[in-house]
């Protein structure tokens, strides 16, 4: 169970080159929880994932794992406990489904180990979790964007993590399958206690997944915590510059936004006896100025 395990960003900086993208940040990954980062484009939600993973090292600050430095730590160990699936993930040309999957167990085989029986369950068990069974013999390369993304998912969960770092997992999926992955990745948590930390840019399906939500904006942490407490019409303009209402789901109890835009705004009721037409506006004044015309 992964509630044995912490993750935490302690005053992190983190960026490319001499660009920082995250400044002095500060947070806590729930253990045995899901996590969902929200926030604008190129605010570093994957910059901070990437940092998480110890693919992109800090330029101050510190990622910790069970209070040891991710950046020091080895990475075929690190692996053991942390799956990632990065942003638009490259497979090797020509390598199929079933090839692809089993590389999320080589974190598991030492030098001199042999494929086992618990590699082969394991990547099997993954291929059906994400309705990839029968893809297995297809090569990566002629699947549609949809396929791939699961087919990378099932790597990932082959991998038997206790802690999962996704970077917008339901990216290309049709909204019958991001349901899918969404409800998968809790299963996963309900079932087995992995912590799950992931990027998500619909944020009504980040509130209704995920037990904490982290928004990120300007380069540093706007707020964090559950969705009623993050998920409001003040957080939402703050972050994202976007006018909303927020009300409950009916479906989940959790919060909904609903964004305004600048169309399909439901025009305000005209006083009686005064009609607005179907514009929204008063109807010019007409004043006579000879037979037929109007002013």
């Amino acid at each position: 169970m992964t509630a044995t395990h912490t993750l935490a960003v302690q005053d992190l900086t983190v960026g490319y080159g001499e660009r920082a993208v995250i400044t002095a940040l500060d947070l806590v990954v729930p253990p045995g929880a899901i996590t969902a980062i929200v926030g604008a484009n190129a605010c570093g939600k994957s910059t901070l994932l990437r940092s998480m993973s110890r693919l992109l090292a800090p330029q101050a600050g510190r990622v910790l794992l069970d209070g040891k430095l991710v950046h020091r730590t080895p990475a075929r160990e690190l692996a053991r406990k942390l799956g990632l699936l990065p942003q638009s993930p490259l497979a090797p040309e020509g390598i199929t489904v079933t090839e692809l999957v089993s590389r999320g167990r080589h974190p598991h085989q030492g030098l001199m180990s042999r494929w086992r029986r618990s590699d082969t369950d394991a990547v099997a068990a993954a291929l059906d979790a994400t309705s990839t069974a029968h893809l297995a013999d297809r090569a990566v390369d002629e699947l549609s964007g949809g396929q791939r993304q699961r087919v990378w998912i099932a790597m990932v969960l082959a991998q038997r993590t206790d802690l999962l770092l996704l970077d917008e997992p339901t990216t290309f999926l049709d909204v019958s399958h991001q349901i899918e992955v969404l409800d998968l990745l809790t299963d996963l948590n309900r079932t087995r206690g992995t912590t799950i930390v992931m990027v998500l840019h619909d944020l009504n399906l980040a509130a209704r997944y995920a037990d904490h939500l982290i928004a990120l904006a300007g380069g540093g942490l706007r707020e964090a915590g559950p969705a009623e407490a993050v998920l409001t019409a003040e957080t939402v303009h703050a972050v994202f510059g976007l006018d909303c209402d927020v009300i409950t789901d009916p479906v989940s109890g959790k919060p909904l936004m609903l964004p305004r835009g600048k169309y399909h705004v439901r025009a305000k009721q005209a006083p009686p006896g005064r009609d607005l037409g179907t514009t929204g506006f008063p109807p010019r004044a007409v004043r006579a100025t000879g037979a037929g015309q109007v002013d």
